[in-house]
């Protein structure tokens, strides 16, 4: 038996955990960029000293060069403009799609079964191989382009959503039920505030598909988009602006991930507060 003052020392040393070490960074967000900065660095100081061919890769102090130089005569804002309207319209549309399906597949087996093998069989088909058939089937306007990256982004907002539903606790759905919940409040006061992390998860790799898909979309009869700059037979031979395309997509694509991660933040103060905690 162990006495009462004993216990008394015990419990205390029982009940407080021992202190963790955190290894925590001040001003985390700079540090991101410190490895892009030094392969930057080196890319330009192995150019400097003609380790690397300017025909087969310009120097980044070339490739700045011709985007200012592109930036002066304009065509690099309208590319921009024309290219951010068609990937919002295409991920706007695609979105929605991927994200109403997903709910329903999510909440109900019939929906699962209806379309989720369908949409299983879409994802895998190339998605060159689907541009001859739109151009027959929509033109060669913008509605081709807009749809496509529709189509692009469907799929991983799907998955995402479908897979944040279905890990939903059953028994607080069940309870939810139990208490009167109509299945349209439990969706949308329930399901949907529950599966966020993942649904947010698949927009951020949507508006990154988004992106990505520009450059199959501007192949269709094109006249403006960074995607055309690329392809257009003026800039064939110039390895300065097709790098500066590229790195052009790869600096939009981390500015639209800041921009999601940011919203998330903001609609899932607690999921930061965990995670914060957890590191």
């Amino acid at each position: 038996m162990i006495s009462s003052s004993a216990a008394a020392i015990v419990v205390p040393l029982r009940l407080t955990p021992p202190p963790r070490r955190r290894w925590r960074l001040a001003g985390h967000g700079p540090v991101r960029f410190v490895l892009p900065a030094l392969v930057l660095a080196a890319w330009q100081l192995a150019s400097s000293l003609g380790l690397i061919n300017p025909r087969t890769l310009e120097s980044p102090a070339a490739v700045l060069e011709a985007l200012v130089e592109l930036a002066a005569s304009g065509v690099l804002l309208d590319s921009l403009a024309a290219s951010f309207q068609r990937a919002a319209a295409g991920f706007l549309i695609g979105g929605g799609i991927g994200l109403g399906l997903g709910v329903v597949a999510g909440m109900s087996r019939i929906g699962e079964y209806t379309y989720d093998a369908l949409l299983q069989m879409l994802r895998m088909v190339p998605f060159l191989a689907v541009i001859p058939l739109f151009v027959i089937w929509f033109g060669v306007d913008e509605r081709p382009k807009i749809l496509l990256i529709a189509l692009a982004c469907i799929f991983p907002v799907y998955l995402n959503t479908f897979s944040g539903v279905r890990h939903v606790d059953p028994k607080i759905v069940e309870a939810a039920t139990v208490f009167g919940m109509s299945r349209l409040a439990i969706a949308t006061r329930i399901v949907m505030p529950l599966a966020l992390p993942s649904i947010m998860v698949g927009l951020r790799y949507g508006m990154g598909v988004a992106l990505l898909s520009l450059v199959a979309a501007e192949q269709v009869n094109a006249t403006s988009g960074i995607g055309y700059l690329a392809l257009n037979p003026r800039a064939s031979l110039r390895t300065d602006i097709i790098i500066g395309v590229v790195v052009l997509y790869s600096v939009l694509g981390l500015l639209v991930d800041l921009l999601i991660r940011q919203v998330q933040a903001w609609i899932l103060p607690w999921h930061r507060t965990v995670l914060e905690t957890a590191r």
